[in-house]
C-alpha cells in the first residue's frame, strides 16, 4: 500500500513515517501543500494523510484541488483544531476522515485501515438494488426524490439539487435504507467509514445541510428526525 504524507512538522513526519513503515506501508512525504498536490497528481497512492496547517497552500485548499480534479483517493486530515466547525470544514472540503493531534499510534492505524477498506466500486456494484417499484437502472428513487448513481446527481420534482461530495454519500446511504431509523453512529460508520468514537455532531450538521436542500418549502418532508434514535428517510404521511 502506497501512502502519501503531507506534513510540515519534522517530528510528526518522523513519527508517522517510522510507525507506518514498520506496519508495512510504503510512505512518501511532502513537506508543503504545493509539493503534496503535485505528488498526488503525478503519482498513484492508496491513501493521503494531509495536515491542515501547511506553508503556502493549506490542507483544505489541497483537498479541494484534488477533489476538483475528480481524484477519489481517500484523504485523512490531521489537525490540532478539533472543534465541530473545524471538523466540518475539513470534511466539507472533501476529506474522508479527520484526526485531531495529538493522537495515538493505534488510532492512526485503525483509521487508515478503515479508509482502505472502503471500496469506491461498491456503490456501482450495488447500483441495481431495487428501492421500490419505480426504480430505474442506476437510479435510486424514494417518493419524488431521485438519485442518479451514474451522474452523481440528485433531483426532486425534476429540479436539480446541488450536493457536496459528503452530502451525496449521506443521501445515497439514506436512499438505500428508506423507512428505516438510522442512528448517528450507523451513519458515521457507513458514510464516513468511521467505526469508532468520533463527534456525532458532524452527522447532525450534515443532515441539517441535506434537509434544507431536500425538504423544500411546500413539499412533503422526506428527511425526518426520530427523537432520541436518529434519522429516517420516508414519505410524509
Amino acid at each position: 500500500m502506497k501512502l502519501l504524507l503531507i506534513e510540515d512538522e519534522p517530528s510528526v513526519v518522523s513519527f508517522i513515517h517510522r510507525y507506518l513503515t514498520e506496519a508495512g506501508y510504503d510512505v512518501s512525504v511532502a513537506m508543503d501543500g504545493q509539493s503534496g498536490l503535485q505528488m498526488a497528481t503525478e503519482h498513484s497512492f492508496q491513501l493521503i494523510i494531509l495536515d491542515v496547517m501547511l506553508p503556502g497552500m493549506n490542507g483544505i485548499a489541497v483537498c479541494k484541488a484534488l477533489r476538483k480534479q475528480n481524484d477519489t483517493t481517500p484523504i485523512l486530515m490531521l489537525t490540532a483544531l478539533g472543534s465541530t466547525e473545524n471538523v466540518v470544514a475539513g470534511l466539507d472540503s472533501g476529506a474522508d476522515d479527520y484526526l485531531v493531534k495529538p493522537f495515538k499510534q493505534a488510532e492512526l492505524l485503525a483509521r487508515i485501515r478503515s479508509l482502505l477498506r472502503r471500496n469506491p466500486d461498491n456503490a456501482v456494484n450495488t447500483a441495481n438494488v431495487v428501492v421500490n417499484n419505480n426504480h430505474t437502472a442506476n437510479v435510486l428513487k424514494v417518493a419524488d426524490l431521485e438519485l442518479d448513481l451514474n451522474t452523481k446527481s440528485a433531483s426532486r420534482y425534476g429540479e436539480n439539487i446541488v450536493l457536496t461530495a459528503t452530502e451525496y454519500r449521506l443521501l445515497e446511504y439514506m436512499m438505500r435504507n428508506p423507512r428505516r431509523v438510522l442512528s448517528r453512529m450507523e451513519i458515521l460508520e457507513n458514510v464516513w467509514g468511521v467505526d469508532f468514537n468520533m463527534n456525532t455532531k458532524v452527522v447532525d450538521v450534515y443532515v441539517n445541510y441535506l434537509r434544507k436542500k431536500v425538504n423544500r418549502k411546500e413539499q412533503p418532508a422526506l428527511i425526518q428526525t426520530v427523537v432520541g434514535m436518529g434519522y429516517m428517510l420516508k414519505e410524509e404521511e
